[in-house]
């Protein structure tokens, strides 16, 4: 039982005078003060060794704290986040063990804890985050299998210069392959940068982009001067989630380098130098059970071709080549395709008697209807 709420020092101290008066023995004053036998002996004990302190409420903390965290590791672990102020306790934690597997470093919520400590933890505002899986990745089991390409927004330097950082990565490995300041979306400079990555890192199998310039446009199947170049894989009008794992590299992306603004398009590139050495080499990726792309990724063994040969298309195809004003012949009818398509060759494959598949390369662009005289659109 416990002590009665009314003054439990004066309780104790009556306990030791009634036990002193040796009228009472440990028994009877168990009953009187309505507490265990076990503890009047304790009260007992702690006087005779202690005196009247002995009497006092002492803390619960332990003494000894086998498991506490020594003051050199939390050094070390305060100088590494000073190192990446931006990194949260997971990824220090797993950067740490990874540099230096020989020490026990404390688990990650230990970490958390020294941050709030010493005031090293900036509340984020809560948000709808972007799903980082989506529909077209499930099959993406190895590098080069689907790279993801997009510019992030626009920013203006100091200099008043807008900067467009074009981004290209590996859906697999997350490698960011590229990350290039540039001052538009726009073909020339996309497709320069495009080559470099082709001949840095070999072909992907497949590119996936969205449907802005300069990947997309109004003309049939959504084909560009740049899409007719490598026919990329494009994901649905307003469905972000389906390049979800580049979209959360973005917000990454963002949240390291663009929260002050640059001097001039030099230093913002220098950022994004930093960045990319970062991203591939050093910071742990959750999705990769902590560990980073280049442990994942290797080059792909598909060369880029300067100059790539036409398309073939099988014998089960009806071939036609686009005329200089974009418009081909079939079946005694002319039909415009696109400028884009110039001088290129497409394939038209039977469906039914009314309708053929209209294809450029192993893409299908639109579908010719023999009786209403038109291409309708994929």
């Amino acid at each position: 039982m416990p002590w009665k709420r009314t003054e439990p020092m004066d309780q104790k101290v009556r306990l030791i005078a009634d036990w002193q008066s040796q009228n009472f023995s440990k028994t009877d004053l168990s009953k009187k003060y309505t507490i265990s036998r076990k503890t009047v002996g304790k009260w007992i004990d702690r006087y005779q060794n202690e005196g009247i302190d002995g009497l006092k409420d002492k803390s619960k903390e332990a003494i000894h704290k086998p498991h506490s965290t020594s003051n050199k590791i939390v050094e070390r672990i305060i100088k590494h986040k000073l190192k990446h102020p931006k990194r949260g306790p997971k990824k220090v934690y797993h950067q740490l063990k990874k540099k230096h597997p020989e020490i026990k470093w404390p688990v990650p919520s230990t970490i958390g804890y020294w941050f709030k400590k010493h005031g090293l933890v900036t509340p984020r505002k809560k948000r709808r985050l972007v799903p980082p899986y989506g529909e077209p990745f499930i099959d993406c089991q190895s590098p080069n299998q689907v790279w993801s390409i997009d510019y992030k927004g626009q920013f203006a330097t100091r200099d008043t210069i807008m900067c467009y950082p074009f981004t290209i990565s590996d859906n697999f490995s997350r490698l960011l392959i590229k990350c290039k300041g540039l001052q538009g979306p726009r073909y020339q400079e996309t497709k320069d940068e495009l080559e470099k990555s082709f001949r840095e890192y070999g072909l992907p199998d497949a590119i996936r982009s969205d449907n802005s310039n300069p990947f997309a446009s109004n003309s049939i199947a959504g084909l560009s001067r740049l899409s007719v170049w490598w026919i990329p894989e494009r994901i649905k009008k307003g469905c972000p989630q389906e390049n979800g794992r580049h979209e959360r590299m973005h917000r990454t992306l963002k949240y390291e380098t663009l929260d002050t603004i640059a001097k001039d398009m030099k230093e913002l590139q220098d950022r994004f130098d930093l960045f990319k050495e970062d991203f591939n080499n050093d910071r742990p990726h959750e999705a990769l059970d902590q560990n980073v792309p280049n442990d994942y990724y290797q080059r792909s063994n598909r060369p880029y071709v300067e100059k790539p040969k036409k398309p073939y298309y099988d014998y089960d195809f009806e071939v036609r080549q686009v005329r200089n004003n974009g418009e081909i012949r079939f079946k005694g009818q002319l039909y415009f395709l696109t400028n884009l398509l110039d001088d290129q060759p497409v394939g038209l494959k039977q469906v039914d008697d009314d309708n053929w598949d209209i294809y450029y390369s192993f893409s299908p662009i639109g579908t010719l209807n023999l009786r209403k005289y038109k291409i309708l659109t994929k």
